[in-house]
């Protein structure tokens, strides 16, 4: 036997409360009819029939009570197979951690408010599978595709600058990590989702982004942080920025252009965020969900109980009736 809600129990104490409360007031009646009348009369206004009867609606009651009772915690007995199919899309998002992700033009740096607009989403997802992958100046497989959005959670919060001690900003290289780590068999259902803030002028991402349209993933491009670029803070706990040889501020800026071709290249949508505003939720809901076709992500069989509290609530229900009918007998002996 199983119970769906154990919550309920709670509830028993009513039991030995009405058991007590019957017993006081029998009691009791039977005490103050005795000093009203004496013990003489007593038998003549209280006949046996009428007190038994009295018993035999108290105990319905306590009964009753006692089903109603049990029928919200929801026994179960007895159980079938029901086959389960689970079905949604495979999304894979790509995190630049490199020092410029530090920056803080969108508040509090870029990198962390990219974390918390990837938390929303994973809250979004409706089934879907969700891998994670951190990239700088070359890219691994933080998370691979899973089920387990606790599990890619924790990945998410180990997502920080010094991940990937190579410098740089290896778009391309994150786009041919994320298209391999998607199942070759299939040709739809395959999304990515590229937050980043630098340039790339090593890796060919457009040419990377052409090999994953042939192999069927659709790439969503995200660019964070302003146009006219931003300055690098040093991680050093100084408080300074980054600079290049020469003396000069290094400024982070974004190769927009790039991120659009790469997008649209697949079918994708790119977004410019300057506030922290990523729009994840429409990429989601209108252009992952709303156009890309799902596929069968899982197939399982689940034992099912039987609920059984209907039982409960109709034997509970007739036994009050039940007593709601029974008269106490006639009060007085004929003399």
């Amino acid at each position: 036997m199983r119970f769906g809600n154990l919550s309920y129990l709670f509830l028993l104490w009513i039991i030995p409360c009405l058991v007590f409360f019957y017993i006081y007031a029998f009691l009791k009646k039977d005490r103050l009819i005795k000093e009203f009348c004496g013990s003489e009369l007593f038998s003549r206004l209280v006949p046996p029939v009428g007190k038994g009867r009295q018993k035999i609606k108290a105990f319905l009651i306590v009964t009753g009570v006692l089903f109603l009772i049990l029928a919200l915690v929801r026994p179960k007995w007895g159980f079938h197979w029901e086959d389960i199919k689970r079905v949604g899309i495979d999304i894979i998002v790509a995190v630049d951690v490199s020092k410029s992700m530090l920056a803080e033009d969108v508040k509090p740096s870029r990198l962390e408010r990219a974390k918390r607009e990837v938390y929303d989403l994973c809250a979004m997802l409706e089934g879907d599978r969700i891998g994670l992958i951190a990239f700088a100046g070359t890219s691994f497989v933080q998370c691979p595709l899973t089920l387990d959005y606790g599990a890619f959670r924790m990945f998410l919060d180990y997502l920080k600058p010094d991940l990937i001690p190579t410098p740089g900003t290896a778009v391309g290289d994150a786009i041919r990590k994320a298209t391999a780590s998607f199942s070759r068999r299939e040709r739809t259902s395959k999304a990515l989702i590229l937050i980043t803030d630098g340039e790339d002028h090593e890796s060919n991402p457009l040419e990377a982004a052409k090999e994953a349209k042939k192999e069927g993933v659709r790439i969503f491009t995200i660019g964070i942080g302003k146009g006219e670029g931003a300055p690098i803070p040093a991680g050093d706990g100084s408080g300074g920025f980054l600079k290049d040889k020469q003396g000069n501020l290094v400024l982070s800026r974004l190769d927009e252009t790039t991120l659009q071709k790469a997008a649209l290249e697949t079918g994708g949508s790119y977004v410019r965020s300057v506030t922290g505003d990523m729009d994840l939720d429409k990429i989601y809901r209108n252009d992952i969900r709303g156009s890309m076709e799902q596929k069968e992500l899982r197939s399982t069989r689940k034992k099912r109980w039987e609920e059984r509290f209907q039982w409960f609530i109709c034997i509970g229900v007739v036994l009050l009736l039940v007593e709601f009918f029974i008269t106490e007998g006639k009060r007085f002996h004929n003399p």
